[in-house]
């Protein structure tokens, strides 16, 4: 990356701090991560059909050395036990791939074959993984796949462990809790194009790999480029307490829905004392909303949630693993740390609801607020994944919502008419340029940043400008603990320097949008009306599921698609459309030519079939490339 620089002497100092403040004496996290290896997929390379690197574990081989002054300690320390990667054993017969994507795929054996949990993002790691498994394990086949919740990195690679056809024949079921199918495909396509072209910054897509780019994400390296898929679920699981057995293997579940996800749940496997937390207790604080975008959680329930797994399964435990990092053995050891982790999300949540009930705003608590020293001391509750910061603002807008209640706050203007004012406020842009570089010598790279960016989205073509804050975000992003704020500040210095790079994965892959429901479908094309232009349109049109047998009608009105099922006598549509749920979804998302479709008999019209060209007419494509550090 060309115009990089090196650390200044005010973060060089502040990671030389980190280094005295934390307790890097304490390696038991590394003999966790080593315990059990069995060995490593050897080159740590994954390809796609086509010859392409969709996972390069090796590149982050520079990790083995010493921190540099470019990363934070801490941030440092922790890319390097999630870099570990290849089979390792958790307990007599439950086995996990680490470090081959942003999750971790385990595997349980049963009777005769292996049940997979969270087959990581793509096909490809998947089936690397499941390969490196039956090299050292067997050829078992898979009788079991188990979603622990309804996030792509946690279901994306089922097709490279089973295939559609063998859970259609009953061989391999695929367990889930409730909610995740309609979770998982709204997640990744009614905002999917700005999470995607969001998770860019996140997961520091174009970022070369190295102590001036990336190091990892907190949770895991990175995320895997290859083909993201999904198998609908043939089990969902609805309450806390359900056992099924799989292969043999009993499994008893505990639903905790609004944690980390919409839909997940935690599991346990009696006959090994095993405890599988999903996502919900990591080596890591997690977010409370993801810097891509998502629905605020709730760290109530999630505090709730853990208390209940300790009570319920922690004494009867031996060892607890989750689908990130590496697993806690012994049942006081693992009591704690689930305990901490409880304390934690406890912790931020009430003494949020305690400063905003005296007046404070989400960014003044997240400023003052403190952990206690038990919490702060342990290295599974720092912020290399989510953030203090982050979330206490998340809780804060979880219930009081974006405003701070100042009036003053109420109706501010636009960044770029903002951005305007503030410059002529402050004397134009080559003062607050020539005060920037003070600031900036003097270390203060938040006020930096600030400022510069209101020179830019002002004035988006001021290149001094924008080279002076790909420096700041630089600084900011050297002195991150946090692995994904380290990415964004990168990014967007990249991005300042190089232009923007779009969004290197959709999530919205095909398998994805297959999973809608007929009426997610048209949820999504909703989303896609251009309102101001429709405002006048007036267009129902009926489509008949030939499938299921149902009727679906589409009423745009005041530039707002309204849909429902129909089941009274209605007045006439301007036309019906019948055909069958796929190629209703290939219709108006797949972008068939309904046309051809009548031509060749799949689609039967009556009524005025030009109705239909109108209202496709008023639907607006999304951005893929939409700018972030930019006007």
């Amino acid at each position: 990356m060309s115009g990089q620089n090196s650390a200044t002497d005010s973060i060089r100092s502040g990671n030389d701090g980190v280094l005295r403040r934390l307790p890097f004496g304490d390696e038991q996290d590394f003999a966790d991560a080593e315990r059990g290896f069995v060995a490593a997929l050897t080159p740590g390379i994954v390809k796609n059909d086509a010859g392409e690197v969709v996972w390069d574990s090796d590149g982050y081989a520079f990790l083995d050395e010493d921190c540099p002054p470019t990363v934070n300690p801490s941030l440092w320390r922790q890319s390097k036990l999630c870099a570990m990667q290849g089979l390792y054993e958790v307990t007599d017969g439950i086995y996990q791939i680490r470090g081959l994507d942003l999750s971790n795929m385990t595997l349980v054996e049963g009777q005769t074959g292996v049940i997979i949990i969270d087959p990581l993002i793509s096909v490809e790691t998947a089936a690397a993984g499941l390969a490196l498994y039956r090299e050292h394990r067997g050829d078992r086949p898979v009788t079991g796949v188990i979603y622990s919740h309804s996030h792509i990195d946690h279901f994306g690679g089922v097709k490279g462990v089973t295939t559609q056809e063998a859970v259609d024949a009953g061989s391999c079921p695929i367990i889930a809790p409730v909610g995740f199918t309609e979770h998982a495909v709204e997640e990744n396509v009614y905002a999917g194009t700005a999470m995607a072209r969001r998770a860019a910054y996140m997961y520091g897509a174009a970022l070369p790999r190295g102590p001036l780019g990336a190091v990892g994400a907190g949770l895991g390296p990175t995320t895997s480029t290859g083909m993201p898929t999904l198998i609908s679920p043939t089990v969902y699981i609805d309450h806390t307490g359900q056992t099924v057995t799989v292969d043999g293997v009993q499994i008893e579940f505990q639903m905790t829905p609004g944690t980390e996800a919409p839909s997940e749940m935690n599991f346990y496997f009696p006959a090994r004392r095993a405890l599988c937390m999903a996502e919900n207790a990591t080596h890591t604080l997690h977010n409370l909303l993801t810097l891509r975008g998502a629905l605020v959680r709730d760290p109530h329930v999630w505090s709730k949630y853990l208390t209940e797994a300790i009570n319920r399964y922690a004494a009867r435990a031996d060892v607890v693993f989750a689908s990130h990092h590496w697993p806690t053995w012994g049942t006081e050891r693992l009591t704690e740390f689930l305990s901490i982790q409880r304390d934690l999300y406890g912790y931020l949540h009430d003494q949020t609801l305690r400063a905003l009930n005296k007046g404070a705003t989400g960014i003044e608590i997240a400023e003052d607020i403190q952990l206690p020293p038990a919490i702060e001391n342990a290295w599974s509750t720092h912020g290399y994944y989510g953030s203090v910061s982050h979330n206490v603002k998340a809780i804060y807008q979880r219930y009081m919502g974006w405003f701070d209640g100042n009036p003053a706050t109420l109706w501010q203007h636009p960044p770029t008419e903002g951005a305007r004012r503030h410059l002529e406020y402050m004397g134009g842009a080559d003062e607050v340029l020539a005060k920037a570089r003070k600031s900036y010598a003097e270390g203060d790279f938040r006020w930096v940043a600030q400022v510069l960016n209101y020179v830019i989205f002002a004035e988006p073509d001021n290149a001094e400008a924008k080279a002076l804050q790909a420096d700041t975000l630089e600084q900011l992003g050297y002195g991150s603990e946090n692995g994904t704020w380290r990415n964004f500040f990168l990014m967007g210095a990249y991005e300042l320097r190089h232009g923007a790079v779009g969004t290197p994965l959709s999530s919205a892959a095909s398998d994805i949008t297959d999973a809608l429901s007929v009426e997610q479908i048209f949820d999504a094309v909703a989303l896609r009306i251009d309102g101001p232009r429709a405002w006048a349109a007036q267009i129902v049109l009926d489509w008949r599921i030939t499938d299921t047998g149902t009727v679906h009608r589409t009423q745009l009105r005041n530039g707002l698609l309204v849909h429902f099922d129909v089941d009274t006598d209605l007045p006439d549509p301007d036309a019906t459309f019948a055909l069958t749920e796929a190629d209703l979804r290939a219709t108006l998302l797949g972008g068939q030519d309904l046309r051809q479709m009548i031509a060749d008999g799949r689609v039967k019209v009556t009524g005025d079939s030009g109705k239909l060209v109108e209202l496709v007419g008023y639907l607006d494509a999304p951005d893929p490339d939409f700018a972030i550090v930019t006007p």
